[in-house]
This record gives C-alpha cells, structure tokens and sequence, in this order.
C-alpha cells in the first residue's frame, strides 16, 4: 500500500527536478520506519494535499495519514510555511504525533502538546502551530517535498483538523512594523535579511500586554528552528520580555547576512516577575494554562553608523578637555599675578620696624605690619595656592606648653628624612596625657591648639592615604576586570541577554563589549579624577617652596594643609570611573559592590578631609580609616548576599549602625579624650547623676552637640528605616548613609565659618554654586532609572529608553558625565574655601 502510493506519487510529479531513484529510495525508508514505529498498522494512506485547506480527518492505530505537500522556493523570495494543527476529540486515551519530513529538516510534536513549567507542571495544548523550517537554495527556482504524517497508538479514533498555509510576509522590511499573535504552543518566528549598507541592526519587541511572559530570540538560518518554551535557549541570543525586548545584531555575527526572529510565549510568568498561580495537587495533573496569547509587534530598525561612534568619542573628550584646558588659563593668569606681588613678600627674618620702612605707611595710618597682623595683607600665593604641611611653630599669643623653635631650625628640620620619623617620636606639650587633656578640652578651640605636632610626623601620616588607596586600587581593580571579561564572554557565547541590565534601546556594540557608550561615559571619572591630582601637585610645589623661602604665611596661618588625602581623593575618583566602566561592562546584581565600593571611599575621604582641616593632630589614620571603610563594604557584600528580605540581617546591622554612631558621637564630642573600659558605664552615671539629676547644666559643647545631635536623629531614622522597609538594594542603602552623614557634615562646616566670622572667596563661592547645579541636573538623570537589577530582566527592559543625546548617550550617560564635573567641582571646594584664611594666624582660626 505504501510503495503503491509512493510509486503513484512519483508517476504525478515525474516532471519534477527529483530523480526518480529518490523518490523510491524515500518509499522504501518510509515503509521500514512506519512499519516499525506503528507496529500495528495495517493501513497507510498517502494524500495529495493542497495549501489553504482544512483537512477534517480520523486517526486511530490501524491507519495512518500521510499528507504530501510540494511547494517552489526561489532564491529571491522567501515565504514562509505554517503547519495548524487543532484536535477536537477529548479524554483520548494517546496522543497524536505529527511528523513533518522535509528535504533537509524533520518536525515532531504531538496533541496535546505537554510544556512543562518549574516543579514539573504539566500544561497541555490542543492547538499547535509551527511553522517550517525554509532551508536555503542556489537555484534561482526549485520545486521541494515535504510530507506531513499523522499517527497514533490509540484504537479509539481521535477526530483533528490539519490546514498548511503560506506565510505572506515571512520576511520582515527595515523601519517596517509588524503585528501578529503568539502562544505557547503557537510560537512564531520571521526572517530578516540585511540591506546593503547596514551592518548593525536593532530588532525592536513590543506589546501592550505585560504578561504572559515571552522570549525573544535571535537564530541563525539553520534547520531545526527552535522556537519552544523548553529549547528556545539552546542557540543564538534571547531576552525575556514583557511589554518591551530589543537585541542589537551585527551583520558579522550571521555568515549568511539574515537571520531569524523568534517569538516564544512562556507556559508561566514567574521569569518575568509574574505570579505561580497553579499548584497540582498529583505531580502527574494536567494543569490547564488558560488563553495564553499575546499580541507582539516586531520592527528592525538600523544602528547607528560608525560616525557617530567617532562624533561620541569627540564629545566625551571635548567636555573633559575643556576643563584642563580652563585650568591651564587661570594657572596663567595667576602666575602672572604671582609675580606682581612679588614685590609685596616679607623675607622671614625682617624684623616689623625693617617691614614698615620698607613697604612704609599703607595710606589709611596702618603700616604693612599691622596689616599682616590683622589678616588684611595681600596674600602671596594664588586663589589656587598652596595647602601647607603643618608646621609645629608655637605661637607666641598663648602659653599651653609649646616649646618655642626658631625659625632657621624649623627651615632645616624641614629637608630631614620622613623615613625614621614615627607619630610618638615627637609631641610638643611637655606632659602629654595632662596637656592634651586640658588643651583639648577648652570650651573654646583654635586651630594652633591641635596642630602642634611636627609637620614631618602628619606629613608621613597623611601621605599613607595615598599609597594605601593605590595599593587597595590595584588589588581591587585587577580580579575586577578579569571578573567582567569573563561575564562578557558569557554573554557573548551563551546568548543570555538577562544576565546583563543594560539599556538595550540605547546599548551601542564594539567589539566584544555590548553596551560601549555607557563605558565610555566614565571617562570624565578618569580624566577629572587626574585632572585634580595636577591641580593639587601644583599646590604642593607652591607650598614647598613658600616653606623653602621660611614664608610666615605658610609657616604660621591659615588651615594647616596636608595633601595626603586630596591625592587619595584625587586617585579614588579616578577609580571610582574605571570600576564604574567595569560594572557597565555587565550590569547586574552581583557586581553593581564594584561601581559604589570606591563611593564610600570618596564619601568617606571628603569627610576626614573636612575634620582634618581644624583637627590635624587628632584625624585618624591612614590604617583606622580604610580598616572602617573595609568594614563597610564588608558589610555591603554581606547584604548584597543575605540581606534581601533577611530579618536578622537587617536587625544586626542596625544594631551596628546604632552603636557606631553613637561611638563615633562621643570620640568626636570629647576630642578623643575619653577610655572604653570596664568604667565607662559607672563615669556615664555620674555624669548624669552631676549634670541631669543633681543640676541641670547644657552641654559644654554646643554647636558640636547640635551636629552630634542632628547626626544621630539622621542616622537612627535610616536605621529604623532599613529595619522597617528592608529594601533589595542594600548597596544604594548604604551609600545613602553615607552621603547623607557627609552633607551634614559639609553644611555644618559652612554654617560654622560663617558664624565664626570667616567669608568664603569668589572663586570657591562660584564653585560651590556651579557644583550644586551640576548636582541637581546630574541626580534629576539619575533618577530616571533605564535600567533595575531588583526586578526581574523582562520588567527591567520596561524602564529602557532611546538614546537622547547625538544618537549615543541615554540618560544615565548624561549621569555619568554630570556626577563626574559635580565630584570635581566638590573636590575643588574641598580644597580652596579655607583660602581666605591663608593670612590669619592660626591661633584666631576657630576649631569646630
């Protein structure tokens, strides 16, 4: 029965291209196979089928229906063909197998079609459609076969219909969109072929629809296409997707220059965040899924061209460029007022009598003496001079203690070595513990009062900053890069578009990196991180040599200037754009500890900048402050791991937080001047008993006990705030403390100054102004969140946006590039709001 078919199949297309030995090489085969697979069959029927006909048929396991089908492909067009199969018996005891044998592909499936879900649910599908694998051709028009085989091993018939139809519009147009419907068991897939000219593409996924969830995928034109839930993985690039998917595709990546578009529709939507709704009670329990069908438009659209690559790069280097270029101009402008001033310098051994007939009377009955003395004379460096080491010359306005040097002894002790000086070695108050304690807590502090030991001792100490963030960059920053390389080439091989949370409409490829513009926007990190580090050496220069010539002004007044921790400022910013850099590389959840680890390194750094200022002898060490940093991102890790939606986490750390805060509160209230020992809690009730209970007496301190204050309501709110929210990301959480402590610090440090009398220059005021703007803008970017690792790949694909800047920067580009000038321009009120003091003596300069 079979050859008779087989053999009368081959008299009707005898005028085909196909040798006749062919056909009945493929009746043979078939007869052996069906003779084995069926075993029980005992009659086989061949039809000649027609496209865009419903077959209505029966099938039991004593016959067997084959469907013939031949088709002409040419090699200019590509159509597509659809199998639709629908059964509409139900309770048969076997299901259905549907065998498509074509010239170069076979596909199987069977009715109804089993998808399994997580914990092995089982969803059945009475409906299928797929379409068929279109295998390529290099004649200009060929005739092809494909046979369609319906059988089962049921005895009761089973009633389905079968229609095979065209594809009309199997190949998807550039800038074109296109709609169709999709399902679990009807997935659908397209072909798209590059025009001349373009050789990056972007395929763009939409739908009004959130869920069901889907997948798309991007296959190379091979046979089998895999376009079900449980094998759409297997091969080329996927994302999930709710309500929008977008994967950019290189024309160097697809050998034969097109490529397939697939669109599978999950059988559930717990990978996009959705719920598990269905629950068997038997693990063999058919689950019924529901209508799981999506409406899905689809449009290719071409990437950007290599010139706005180019124009991109300019850009970035343009902005940054411009600003050494802007601190070139002013270097010279103050050089040359450096030297019109030259004229103005008092030698340090001139005595006042020689200084007033040498500058004589300043026109107003103030010799240039007095004028010095009241911190009115012109200053002889530059708006941007120098930050001095501290000098450990006693004043001769007070008697706590100094031992008076003079200055040629100072001048030499200056060029000795740092390397045999230790912090003990020296201290210039005769008894140390009794001094310090009555020195340290006067009810009023000046700057003299704590910076009175040896510049060369706070010299060594403050430079380890420096070399100690160095050393910690490099061993932090190699495993990074090593890290992220090996999650790009994961990317890359695997095809897994959800392990990386990039904006994918706005993720521009080079080479084996898939999102360079978000990269490449961290340069300014780099450029102005190094920028500062200049700035800063130039004022070191300055300084040295004001010290050189025995300067009064660099000797005696103004903020005791140590430039340790601006170079490790300066070199954690630019770590901060190259981790950074690595973090965009994959954006993720595991990863997102290397783009804020040196964040509370900056944090961290600007504020024992701001408490050395006035408290040079009592600042902490290099060693204690990245041990305290270390332990932060300890704790960031930690959180990272066990902190989503751990209660004992969050109960610990707060406890942490509290106590650290209330520790940090004492040592900076008392100046250092207390013990933790066995007797604190008996000195903290006579404390209250003298000062709460006996008689009512405010604090000695009051405006350290106001930040102190406004510190702990601060910090024990976020506290209690984390312990109540537990939010996902703990990283961000912690940054947040940080930064919030570090705002507080800074605004109280301006409040002080002020009160204390003190005025902020032009130039530092200009830049407080320009940086808080910068700040503004750059937070107003960074809150439009393109992109969040503490949701699921599909939902967080609903946040992406078109590029809005020269067709290659999106908005958390802009973040970058902002937040890079905001960190500047901090850094740079860091360093120049104390110089309107560089002529007061230090012992007018309140300590606060």
């Amino acid at each position: 029965m079979v050859l008779r078919g087989c053999w009368k199949s081959r008299h009707k297309s005898s005028c085909g291209p196909g040798p006749w030995w062919v056909l009945v090489w493929l009746c043979v085969t078939q007869s052996v196979w069906l003779s084995g697979a069926l075993g029980e069959t005992k009659n086989v029927v061949q039809k000649d089928a027609e496209f865009d006909l419903l077959y209505n048929d029966t099938v039991t396991s004593e016959n067997q229906t084959i469907y013939a089908f031949n088709h002409t492909i040419s090699r200019n067009k590509t159509e597509g063909v659809r199998v639709s199969v629908d059964v509409l018996s139900r309770g048969f005891e076997s299901p259905i197998l549907f065998v498509v044998r074509q010239k170069q592909a076979v596909l199987s499936f069977q009715i109804p079609l089993i998808l399994r879900g997580l914990y092995q649910r089982k969803y059945p599908y009475n409906h299928v459609g797929r379409t068929l694998c279109q295998p390529p051709t290099r004649a200009a028009s060929e005739t092809q076969y494909f046979f369609v085989d319906v059988s089962t091993l049921s005895s009761q018939g089973t009633n389905y219909q079968l229609r095979v139809s065209r594809v009309e519009s199997f190949t998807l147009h550039t800038d074109k969109k296109f709609s169709f419907t999709a399902s679990p068991s009807q997935p659908q897939y397209f072909k798209y072929v590059f025009p001349d000219g373009v050789d990056t593409v972007i395929v763009k996924v939409n739908s009004d629809m959130t869920f069901p969830c889907s997948v798309m995928s991007i296959q190379d034109i091979q046979c089998p296409v895999y376009d079900l839930d449980n094998n759409v993985a297997f091969i080329g690039m996927y994302q999930t997707m709710t309500k929008k998917g977008a994967i950019t595709v290189q024309r160097k990546d697809f050998p034969s220059n097109s490529f397939y578009v697939v669109v599978v529709v999950k059988t559930e939507d717990e990978a996009c965040g959705g719920p598990l709704r269905f629950y068997p009670l038997r693990p063999d329990e058919l689950i019924d899924a529901g209508n799981r069908s999506k409406v899905i438009d689809v449009i290719v659209t071409p990437a950007i061209k290599s010139e706005v690559y180019v124009m991109g790069m300019l850009f970035c280097l343009g902005i940054f460029l411009s600003f050494y270029l802007l601190t070139l101009l002013m270097a010279c402008v103050e050089n040359k007022r450096m030297k019109k001033r030259e004229v103005f310098q008092i030698p340090a051994d001139m005595s006042p009598a020689e200084t007033a007939s040498l500058l004589g009377n300043n026109g107003d009955g103030k010799t240039a003496a007095s004028a010095y003395e009241y911190g009115s004379f012109p200053d002889n460096g530059s708006t941007l001079s120098s930050e001095a080491i501290t000098d450990s010359v006693a004043s001769t306005d007070n008697n706590y203690g100094y031992n008076e040097r003079s200055l040629d002894s100072v001048g030499r002790s200056r060029h000795e070595s740092l390397s045999s000086v230790e912090e003990d070695d020296y201290d210039t108050l005769d008894d140390i513990n009794s001094d310090k304690n009555i020195v340290r807590t006067k009810k009023f502090l000046y700057v003299s009062d704590l910076s009175r030991k040896d510049k060369r001792i706070l010299s060594k100490k403050y430079q380890i900053y420096f070399w100690n963030i160095a050393t910690i960059a490099v061993f932090y920053a190699l495993p990074v890069v090593q890290l992220v390389i090996t999650y790009q080439t994961v990317v890359n091989v695997t095809g897994n578009q959800d392990i990386c949370f990039y904006n994918f409409l706005c993720a521009h490829p080079l080479g084996a990196l898939s999102a360079f513009n978000n990269i490449l926007s961290n340069v300014g990190y780099v450029l102005l991180g190094l920028l500062f580090l200049l700035i800063v050496l130039k004022r070191d220069i300055v300084h040295q040599r004001a010290l050189c010539r025995n300067d009064l002004n660099a000797l005696e007044c103004g903020i005791p200037k140590h430039f340790g921790l601006y170079y490790a400022m300066g070199t954690a910013l630019m770590m901060e754009g190259l981790l950074s850099a690595c973090y965009h590389v994959c954006p993720n959840y595991t990863n997102f500890q290397f783009d804020t680890s040196f964040m509370y390194m900056i944090a961290g750094l600007c504020m024992l900048k701001l408490y050395q200022k006035r408290h040079p002898d009592i600042n902490a060490s290099a060693y204690t402050a990245y041990a305290c940093l270390a332990g932060v991102i300890f704790f960031s890790v930690l959180g990272v791991v066990f902190g989503k939606g751990n209660t004992v986490f969050w109960i610990v750390f707060s406890v942490i937080h509290i106590l650290a805060t209330m520790l940090l509160s004492t040592q900076l209230y008392y100046m250092g001047r207390w013990r933790l020992d066995s007797g604190i809690m008996r000195r903290m009730v006579y404390i209250i008993y003298t000062d709460c209970i006996r008689q009512c007496s405010g604090p000695m301190y009051i405006d350290r006990m106001v930040l102190l204050v406004m510190g702990n309501i601060i910090n024990w709110s976020l506290a209690a705030y984390g312990l109540i929210e537990r939010p996902n990301d703990f990283a961000s959480y912690l940054l947040a403390i940080a930064i919030c402590n570090l705002l507080l610090y800074f605004a109280f440090y301006i409040i002080m100054k002020l009160r204390s009398g003190e005025r902020i220059q032009c130039l530092p005021l200009v830049i407080i102004l320009f940086t808080a703007v910068v700040w503004g803008l750059a937070l107003y970017f960074f809150f439009q969140g393109l992109s969040t690792w503490q949701k699921t790949p599909a939902e967080s694909r609903e946040h992406n946006r078109d590029c809005i800047l020269l067709s290659f920067f999106d908005d958390h580009d802009i973040w970058h590039f902002l937040s890079s000038i905001a960190m500047f321009g901090s850094f740079l009120v860091l360093l120049t709001m104390d110089d309107d003091l560089d002529a007061v003596q230090r012992d007018k300069i309140f300590a606060f």
